[in-house]
């Protein structure tokens, strides 16, 4: 059977057996006697190895270990492990979490989440013959149904990532003379791809790749911190499945960079793909266009119910079209309305440039599949890649082509991407400086944490020192109720800040009578090119 991961991670013959010469990523260590003599290896009717020694000795040799941190990019086990992670990120974990909630008891009961990524959304709608609009509902009242408590849309934390994709890049390109990170930046929201460069090329590629963390993983951290706060749960009574259009999403919820030590939870526990939610729906007997639609939830409980949305620049998340738009304005002045894309050999390498009286200002590149890979690898290997940024994906054509999307059962697979893509490309987009809730959440994720300290006459948070208005009393904090604050939520480069507006509002007292006043969501957010507190604003709307 075909693997349903991507092409850059298999890259060699796989064999289930390693064998004694083979050298491994992650290799046994065997202690080795003095002496050239030759070993033989026998092996027991149990199945256990053991090397004799030409003198008649034994000794059992261990078996080779590769977990999932380990495997790709060698070759020898990653069809053991592949068989392995299917089974303990499947539809079938999910099933077990949900009938076990049923017999728990109320406090032994697990929040389920299942985040939705926009890609599963189109593939199940072409399949179902539904709009993206009516899919995304239709799936939100399934999972409902069979024990699901809320239901988000993956486009929502994708907000996050091309924020922090724009800032990384402004930053790298304003600072590429003396940064140990080099350009070009390389994307890192495909764990194919990423995997591909760690253990093949490593610590050649690594500089290159961005540090802002994938859709799947800012989803995972929003709800295991932010939204487990919210809900006054420690994160690891939350279990969270994120539908996806990849195995290789498996793969990158297993890495140890997203495991809470403290809690001992994943932030993402379990992937599912979107040929397996149709697994689920069949063997529930349940088809998606009988059921009656159930709105999407939100993170926020400022916000209203999200409506299924989406990004400009393709369906692999739009990096290069919105971090090109965003340094084109950040560091040029230029405002791009329409990215011009130029093919090269293929449809699945493409060029685009921002150039001034007939100077290159920006150059771009998004490079899709394998071939394409090696050959954007090879040109940075001899110091020819002429670009600042690339979209890297794994999978020819991107995401909505993922081993992990529903196959076209009736018709020929190149019509149904085309149909797959139409119906991605339907949903409203957004720009994410302009996303209700995401400065909102931004201002809360950075103050949380935040506790104000009292030193003689001022309070501090964040850095910022203000006139205590009360005294210091025990660990009471210096500031009543009502005093406004401004506190700077993010410092980027060449001194530019930005500023979120709050009010404390009444929290409990301490034990001598002090108020301990809490952080009210902010009501204001702007930015400015100089850290110096800004006028407070006579309106309400985001400055950004």
């Amino acid at each position: 059977m075909a693997s349903p991961f991507s092409g850059a991670l298999q890259l060699t013959d796989l064999d289930d057996f390693i064998g004694p010469s083979q050298d491994c990523i992650k290799p046994v260590k065997v202690d080795r006697r003095p002496g050239s003599g030759v070993a033989k290896i026998h092996i027991e009717d149990d199945g256990s190895y053991f090397q004799v020694s030409p003198d008649g000795g034994t000794q059992r040799l261990e078996k080779a270990k590769i977990s999932l941190d380990d495997c790709l990019a060698c070759s020898g086990c990653v069809t053991s492990a592949e068989t392995v992670l299917i089974t303990q990120q499947s539809h079938e974990e999910l099933r077990k979490v949900l009938d076990a909630n049923k017999t728990a008891a109320p406090g032994q009961q697990r929040l389920v989440v299942v985040s939705v990524s926009p890609q599963s959304r189109a593939s199940l709608a072409a399949r179902f013959q539904l709009s993206p609009t009516d899919t995304a509902r239709k799936l939100t009242a399934f999972f409902k149904k069979i024990g699901v408590h809320y239901v988000f849309d993956t486009a929502f934390s994708r907000n996050f990532s091309l924020l922090e994709s724009q800032r990384e890049f402004v930053q790298r390109f304003r600072e590429q003379t003396n940064s140990t990170q080099a350009l070009p930046v390389l994307t890192s929201a495909c764990p194919g791809w990423i995997c591909y460069a760690e253990k093949t090329h490593g610590n050649f590629l690594i500089p290159y790749l961005s540090t802002a963390r994938s859709p799947q993983q800012v989803m995972g951290s929003l709800v295991k911190d932010f939204f487990a706060q919210q809900q006054h749960l420690t994160p690891d009574r939350i279990y969270h499945v994120t539908v996806m259009p990849c195995y290789d999403k498996k793969l990158e919820a297993s890495r140890p960079d997203f495991f809470n030590q403290e809690h001992q939870t994943r932030d993402v526990d379990c992937v599912v793909t979107t040929g397996e939610v149709f697994k689920l729906l069949e063997e529930e007997g349940v088809s998606l266009s009988e059921l009656e639609p159930a709105p999407l939830d939100s993170l926020c409980s400022s916000m209203s119910a999200q409506e299924p949305s989406s990004h400009r620049g393709g369906g692999s998340g739009g990096y290069l079209e919105h971090v090109f738009q965003h340094a084109a304005r950040e560091l040029f002045g230029i405002h791009v309305d329409e990215v011009t894309y130029r093919p090269l050999r293929n449809k699945d390498f493409q060029e685009v440039t921002l150039e001034k009286e007939g100077r290159v200002l920006l150059h771009f590149a998004a490079a899709y599949g394998f071939r394409n890979i090696q050959n954007l690898v090879q040109k940075l290997k001899r110091g020819r890649c002429p670009y600042h940024y690339v979209e890297v994906m794994a999978c020819p054509a991107g995401c909505l082509n993922g081993g992990g999307q529903l196959k076209a059962p009736d018709m020929p697979s190149k019509e149904l991407l085309q149909q797959v893509e139409m119906l991605y490309g339907m949903v409203r987009t957004e720009v994410p400086e302009n996303v209700p809730g995401v400065q909102e959440l931004l201002v809360k994720l950075l103050a949380q944490g935040e506790e104000p300290s009292c030193t003689g006459q001022q309070w501090t948070l964040a850095g910022e020192e203000h006139p205590a208005h009360s005294t210091c009393a025990g660990d009471g904090v210096p500031v009543p109720p009502g005093t406004g604050c401004w506190t700077p939520w993010l410092l980027g480069p060449e001194n530019l800040c930005f500023w979120a507006s709050s009010r404390w509002e009444a929290g409990s007292v301490d034990q001598a009578g002090s108020p301990i006043p809490q952080l009210g969501p902010p009501d204001w957010v702007g930015e400015r090119t100089d850290c110096a507190e800004p006028a407070r604003p006579v309106t309400t709307e985001l400055q950004i």
